[in-house]
């Protein structure tokens, strides 16, 4: 790489320290691309860090409350991931188009762009919250509860009912990317996440004044949290301490604008749900081999998926730059910067890869020692993790697209690779074959492999520089 993510002769801790207090800078469409790079990248892959404490936090403090409250989170959080996929896939629309304004110097069109952006997460939470609140119980009996365990429906009433602080907290956050300023993204998590960690056990145990809930008292504290995340972020929006300043003229409805985001919104929002349904498929494959199998399986992912985290961070900052560049008519730096951001990524993510196969076995030993799960575990770390470089390529293409407002192509591509080529391989190689959980492994990695070199032949063909936003 001939370009370093920094200024020549600024610092390199410099530059780390102008990403966490949040750039000075205008917009990103002049002055080394490897330094807007890092200066987008750092704050959001903490956001992302900070987005995942959530469940485990709840995890972690509901533990001391016996199984029951455990599988009341976890059937939870499984309802749950769908509003995560439908509030990320939202979050792509707006931040497509409020970088595009950006980028065309267009403020006021950007103001226009994330009031649209709240009225659409509005709009979209309120029928998943009315279902929740009225049916929670009989969702969670769908989805296999005991009977203890439905005695703890008022926490799965109180998340979905309350799934609107997630959606928002997705799309305002997408806002702040879009207009490049993901330190304040980055900040809101610092604050909901912190008064999650303090108020869970205050409402699950009742310390001091706070009344002891048991597993509602986890909902209460993790709603809250968020909720005030929400009220910070718009306190910003409102008072202008971002690029993007909404006034009382902005404060409509916009027909044009909430039609065009939800256009983009609504393939993106059925890509991540491709994706996600793709892991499930793969994971009910796995289980048809044993619960060791799936506890294996359980812990590969996980180790993995915490892993990519810089890697999404580095994706989100490539998606910022193109859509602003493209805003700017600058569609050559808008390529430049992608293929600078994928290099990065795939730098990082060969040397990460390289140590996860290697120390495989130290790595699974932190989780278990379990003779019939930590070998197949390990193996499962090893297949995934050697395809690494190549992943690195596919995420930031993939995000490269839904920056540039073009969320059809990535979605097909998912489509393809996952839904037509994950799931089968994954049965063919480890059921026909007889390759056991090691061949659904491969079928994952040969996937997302393939994926990557589709997103990049048809990232040259240069077609999404001429998409509207």
């Amino acid at each position: 790489m001939s370009d370093q993510p920094r200024e020549p002769g600024t610092p390199f801790w410099t530059t780390i320290r102008e990403a966490l207090q949040g750039s000075h800078r205008g917009e990103y469409t002049e002055g080394p691309i490897g330094r807007a790079i890092l200066l987008l990248a750092v704050p959001m892959v903490l956001e992302l860090v900070l987005e995942s404490l959530f469940a485990v936090v709840d995890v972690f403090f509901v533990s001391r409350l016996g199984p029951d409250a455990i599988a009341t989170v976890g059937l939870t959080e499984s309802m749950i991931t769908i509003v995560y996929a439908v509030a990320i896939g939202l979050s792509v629309g707006a931040m497509a188009t409020v970088a595009r304004r950006i980028g065309e110097r267009d403020h006021d069109g950007a103001a226009r762009a994330a009031v649209q952006a709240v009225i659409l997460g509005i709009l979209t939470s309120a029928p998943i919250a009315l279902v929740g609140i009225v049916f929670g119980g009989s969702l969670l009996s769908l989805m296999g509860a005991s009977d203890d365990v439905l005695q703890h429906a008022a926490f799965t009433r109180i998340m979905l009912g309350g799934n609107i602080v997630i959606v928002l907290l997705f799309l305002i956050n997408a806002v702040f990317r879009g207009a490049g300023d993901a330190a304040v993204a980055m900040r809101v998590l610092w604050i909901a996440s912190g008064l999650n960690i303090i108020l869970d056990p205050c409402f699950i145990f009742g310390l001091g004044p706070f009344p002891a809930l048991g597993v509602t008292g986890a909902a209460v504290a993790t709603t809250t949290g968020r909720g005030i995340g929400v009220v910070v972020q718009l306190l910003v929006l409102s008072r202008g301490g971002g690029r993007v300043a909404i006034r009382p003229k902005h404060i409509r409805v916009d027909p044009a604008v909430l039609l065009a985001m939800l256009r983009l919104s609504g393939s993106a929002v059925f890509q991540i749900l491709v994706a996600t349904s793709s892991w499930v498929g793969v994971v009910r494959i796995v289980a048809g081999f044993g619960s060791a199998a799936l506890a294996s399986c359980t812990i590969a992912i996980r180790v993995v998926i915490f892993a990519l985290l810089p890697s999404w961070g580095l994706s989100n900052a490539a998606a910022t730059l193109v859509g602003q560049n493209l805003g700017a008519g600058k569609p050559e730096r808008a390529e430049e910067s992608v293929w600078r951001a994928a290099n990065f990524n795939m730098v990082f993510l060969a040397v990460l890869g390289t140590l996860f196969v290697v120390f495989a076995p130290a790595i699974v030993s932190i989780f278990t020692h379990d003779p019939g799960v930590a070998p197949v575990a390990t193996t499962g770390l090893r297949i995934i993790s050697a395809g690494f470089p190549f992943y690195a390529y596919g995420y930031v293409l993939t995000q490269a697209f839904n920056g540039a407002g073009d969320t059809v192509t990535p979605t097909w591509i998912n489509i393809g690779c996952l839904w037509l080529g994950e799931i089968p391989l994954a049965y063919v190689l480890g059921r026909i074959f007889g390759l056991g959980p090691a061949g659904a492994f491969w079928g994952v990695a040969i996937a997302f492999s393939v994926m990557s070199l589709i997103s990049a032949a048809l990232f040259t063909t240069g077609s999404w520089k001429s998409k509207r936003v």
